[in-house]
């Protein structure tokens, strides 16, 4: 009778390559960002909508719509502007997040459109919610990171904070004023320009554009003192017309258990409940 003797070695040395390899796809997985578009390219589905005079989602002379996979601000049904103040809403709130928006102003200001709002738009965060808003309400409770561009010739420094209803605490004092100020570059004419939000619940909120830092500054808060954590994220109509072709976030808060499937190593506000296992 013959017997074979079967070496373990190779074997174990395969099920050590296999494990490994398995623990760098893993370690790897949770290394990618997965960006969640909210802007489909084709309609406004998952948006809502509300201008000032006008019930919930009454979309007024077709002021937001989609064309040629950019989402349009246009005023071409307006005979005049007269304080039709619009926003259009992400049905989801956030709290902690990454928001990157693509956008660019183009054309002329609507008729009797403020001063101030030529080549204006912005981004409201920690928002109130569309429906929660009253039928004249000019604009949401919120913060705004805003968007300026240039006349072609002026300083026009982009990417400031307003602050509808709401204050922040800047270098470490609590500031009152609606609008304050960025060190940020102007953007004249038509070309495309990169905003990112960076938001930490009521922490950390920064304001970038195309890569760099213009504003940074902590506790969003309500004029009463209530700390705001979160909301809805919002773009504006303020009767220049806008073009955004890019609005996608990054959730920054999920399972930050690194034995857990769903592990993310960028997480920066843990979940629990959200873990998943084998």
């Amino acid at each position: 009778m013959y017997f074979f003797k079967i070496s373990l070695l190779p074997i174990l040395a395969i099920f050590l390559i296999t494990a490994c390899s398995d623990a760098e796809s893993t370690n790897a997985d949770s290394e990618i960002e997965e960006w969640v578009e909210l802007f489909n390219g084709e309609n406004l589905d998952g948006w809502d909508l509300k201008i000032r005079g006008y019930e919930l989602n009454e979309n007024f002379a077709n002021t937001f719509r989609v064309e040629n996979g950019l989402m349009k601000v246009r005023y071409d049904g307006y005979e005049a502007f007269d304080q039709k103040f619009g926003h259009i809403f992400y049905e989801e709130p956030f709290s902690y997040y990454r928001l990157r928006v693509e956008y660019r102003f183009v054309g002329e200001q609507a008729t009797n459109g403020p001063g101030w709002a030529f080549m204006n738009n912005g981004i409201m965060f920690h928002s109130q919610s569309a429906e929660s808003m009253d039928i004249d309400q000019d604009f949401p409770t919120s913060i705004e990171f805003q968007l300026l561009g240039g006349d072609g010739e002026n300083e026009r420094p982009n990417g400031s904070i307003c602050t509808p209803g709401t204050h922040v605490v800047v270098d470490g004092e609590l500031i009152t004023d609606h609008c304050i100020n960025s060190g940020g570059p102007t953007h004249h004419g038509d070309q495309w320009v990169t905003a990112e939000l960076v938001a930490y619940g009521d922490s950390l909120i920064q304001h970038i554009l195309n890569d760099e830092i213009v504003m940074e500054y902590t506790q969003p808060q309500l004029e009463d003192g209530t700390p705001l954590t979160g909301g809805y994220i919002a773009l504006q109509s303020e009767s220049h017309p806008t073009d955004f072709r890019t609005i996608e976030i990054l959730n920054l808060e999920g399972c930050m258990d690194p034995e857990a499937n769903n592990y993310k190593s960028y997480f920066v506000k843990d979940s629990p409940d959200e873990c998943v296992y084998d």
